[in-house]
């Protein structure tokens, strides 16, 4: 019910994930009558895949974590966890308040154990297809052993979602030597080179998008911060372009001979097609869709949600977490 734009797009999201994924079931949780009346709007909507969770509450985007999590606890995020909490579902995705969202989800939740915070994980687009980075906000300091968690949460995840027996894994630092960096990314370098995962050093800022790498590592500080500056950089890019082929006949008419490679261009970088960030180290399946996203990147969420619910990633997130620290036999490749 929250996000920029509320049910408007949540319920023609889950209607378009419903007709792409035929083994999916969908609970809409929210304001009952107003759910119903958005559906009515729809014809042939397959109900029998498809119910209605009536809560009274909504987050909105302002609100404080702690004051939603106290005080609002019929909101619509928050019967939605405890959904999942009760294993009435097996995940939960929402566009609302992100702060909010963390903090109710950590407590119904819980940690997985072994982890001592969430993070926040997606994919973002890289000159190799993509790259999954991590914390992207949650945490804004980390000390060497979280970092090392986030590396095994990220491997796990990559491993599970996509595939990859040995997940190549980078520290995000200001330089790829030995040298460089705090004593924390020093520190967290010399425990990831002994951990058994596929650690090949640091990487930098521009190596996010051009290195051929799996697994980016960094607090949520340093990690907002670059995901923000990456989106930025498109934004101008694409304002850039649009300026310079319409700025005369000539222009224009090179924009129309390039217009394929341009329309591919733009459907490669596409944000909405990478939508959907987890909250790693729950003990549960809980996706972040970005708040404005429309009903094409928030079905890209609920695809992100079934995913991990197929590959049952927390699970694959304690058993690397135990083979990294030595206590059990590592994860068995995907079949």
């Amino acid at each position: 019910m929250s996000g920029d734009h509320g049910h408007t797009v949540t319920v023609d999201a889950a209607l378009l994930a419903l007709g792409e994924i035929p083994e999916l079931k969908l609970i809409l949780v929210g304001d009952e009558a107003t759910l119903a009346a958005a559906l009515a709007a729809h014809k042939h909507v397959d109900m029998s895949r498809l119910t209605i969770r009536h809560s009274s509450e909504i987050v909105e985007m302002h609100e404080s974590p702690s004051k939603a999590l106290r005080n609002k606890k019929d909101s619509s995020m928050r019967v939605a966890i405890n959904l999942v909490k009760e294993g009435e579902a097996q995940a939960a995705v929402s566009a609302g308040n992100t702060g909010a969202l963390m903090a109710t989800a950590r407590f119904v939740l819980k940690m997985l154990p072994g982890i001592e915070r969430p993070a926040i994980v997606s994919a973002i687009p890289s000159i190799n297809g993509h790259v999954h980075m991590l914390d992207l906000g949650a945490n804004a300091e980390c000390d060497a052993q979280q970092l090392l968690q986030f590396a095994v949460m990220g491997s796990a995840i990559v491993n599970a979602v996509h595939g990859i027996e040995r997940p190549t894994v980078a520290l995000l630092n200001i330089g790829e030597e030995e040298i460089k960096g705090n004593e924390v990314i020093k520190e967290a370098a010399g425990m990831l080179a002994t951990s058994g995962l596929n650690y090949i050093g640091f990487v930098e800022g521009d190596g996010i998008f051009l290195k051929d790498v799996d697994v980016v590592v960094c607090d949520g500080f340093v990690g907002n911060i670059a995901l923000k500056t990456g989106e930025g950089v498109a934004k101008m890019m694409k304002q850039f372009m649009q300026e310079e082929f319409t700025r005369s006949i000539f222009t224009k008419a090179a924009a129309a001979m390039a217009m394929p490679a341009l329309k591919a261009l733009g459907k490669r970088m596409d944000p909405r097609h990478y939508n959907g960030a987890s909250f790693a180290g729950l003990n549960g399946i809980v996706i972040k869709s970005h708040g404005s996203a429309d009903a094409l990147a928030f079905s890209n969420a609920i695809h992100v949600a079934v995913r991990e619910v197929k590959q049952d990633v927390p699970k694959r997130i304690t058993a690397l977490l135990a083979a990294t620290l030595g206590t059990e036999p590592a994860l068995e490749p995907l079949k």
